[in-house]
């Protein structure tokens, strides 16, 4: 299993299913070293799994503590969120307050 931390959408319910067919178990956790910002969506097929045209996005520098969840995804389920955060992500790995590391989606 993958560890993924989520600071935005993939939290959500209705993305969850329409992504990985299930809905996820998380983990509380804090992300360091970077910023929150807003990106438009224009992807007809993340628009359709959200509802929301802005999404959060994170670039690096020093903000404050960023909360989410840490999900475990299998290798499969990793692929399906790379397509969900399509163009405007890049996943990275990142250390994360609780002393783990985890995958997250940080902004192109």
């Amino acid at each position: 299993m993958e560890p993924l931390f989520s600071y935005g959408t993939l939290q959500l319910d209705q993305v969850q299913l329409s992504q990985f067919g299930r809905l996820l178990d998380g983990t509380d956790d804090v992300l360091h070293g970077f910023i929150v910002t807003e990106i438009q969506i224009r992807d007809p097929a993340v628009l359709d799994a959200s509802g929301i045209e802005t999404h959060l996005a994170l670039v690096p520098g020093e903000g404050p503590p960023i909360a989410g969840k840490v999900f475990q995804l299998s290798p499969q389920e990793l692929a399906a969120a790379d397509v969900y955060e399509s163009e405007n992500y890049v996943r990275a790995w990142v250390p994360l307050a609780s002393g783990t590391h985890a995958w997250v989606y940080v902004k192109t």
